[in-house]
């Protein structure tokens, strides 16, 4: 089943705690995964950042959107209760849905939601359609915008790589496996070679610092209707039999076919298959061709600074 938004938490959590209360927020989480007939995938699923459960992360946010509208009360750590002069109205008056749409018409809510801005009439302006569409907490909201602010960085930047000459590919695939933590220093560690009579082999980086071993690079700057085929990753590890190599990466910035995936995992030699998609996100992820405009970290409360041990 569908995770359900945050705003459609909003109504039944308010319901469980009817009773007047103390409720836990552990314990709303397991009341509401039952009432939504979520199953264990749908509890264990993440947000985009892997770093906290989307469903027990949408159940906290509309806990706290109520708190500041008023209907619930923090109590205690992670403990609400239902308020009365609010929280117990809204029951009794039985409205349609609780969401931000409804939460509007109170002043501490308009307080929390709106953006504080120098500007009056900008910060006091709410587009009524996207409040109402708004399924998605704040978190993830910022999360969702990076994703696709780095979809659209890799796409931009695979563009770049496709009209840069392929002597220059070449070179930004070493660049890029120094990055990955090939080799040591640019001069030592990696080379390009591309040029008449190499055998089928680009390029050239050292495993490790102290060149223990070599990795031989196979470097495709094609488009990508013009996917890399069996045929041309059998051809390169003949070129690593003729190096009596053991070790190589074929990167493109195309893709590969099936049969040719399937071909490096029933071959002996290690082949590594980087195709365009995973290209561009190496080269984000280790600053290779990008640099940084700006860097927000969010942040949330440290329950542990707050414990008082000092009673």
């Amino acid at each position: 089943m569908t995770i359900p938004g945050f705003q459609d938490i909003m109504y039944p959590l308010l319901e469980i705690a009817k009773d007047g209360q103390e409720h836990s927020l552990d314990e709303a989480i397991e009341t509401l995964s039952s009432i939504f007939n979520l199953s264990q995938d749908d509890l264990n699923e993440l947000l985009p950042s892997g770093k906290q459960l989307k469903f027990s992360n949408r159940v906290g946010w509309a806990r706290t959107y109520l708190i500041k509208a008023g209907l619930l009360e923090s109590t205690r750590r992670k403990m609400f209760r239902i308020t009365t002069s609010r929280g117990m109205a809204a029951l009794q008056v039985n409205p349609p849905r609780i969401d931000v749409k409804y939460l509007l018409q109170f002043p501490e809510f308009i307080e929390f939601h709106t953006p504080r801005s120098n500007n009056n009439e900008l910060s006091n302006q709410r587009d009524e359609n996207i409040v109402e569409d708004q399924n998605f907490t704040p978190i993830e909201q910022i999360e969702l915008n990076y994703q696709n602010f780095r979809k659209s960085l890799a796409q931009d930047l695979l563009e770049m790589i496709k009209s840069a000459s392929p002597k220059f590919f070449e070179s930004l695939v070493i660049d890029l496996l120094l990055a990955l933590g090939y080799g040591g220093s640019r001069k030592d560690a990696g080379q390009a070679i591309g040029q008449t009579g190499d055998g089928g082999i680009d390029g050239i980086i050292k495993e490790d610092i102290l060149g223990l071993d070599i990795v031989y690079i196979q470097a495709k700057r094609w488009d990508n209707n013009n996917a890399v085929s069996r045929p041309n990753v059998q051809a390169f590890a003949g070129s690593l039999e003729g190096k009596r190599a053991r070790k190589g990466v074929f990167i493109t910035t195309s893709r590969f076919t099936n049969d040719a995936r399937e071909f490096v995992n029933i071959i002996e030699k290690k082949i590594v298959l980087i195709d365009g998609e995973q290209l561009v996100q190496f080269m984000i992820d280790h600053n290779v061709g990008v640099t940084e405009v700006a860097s927000y970290v969010v942040k949330k409360i440290d329950n542990d600074y707050f414990n008082d041990d000092y009673s």
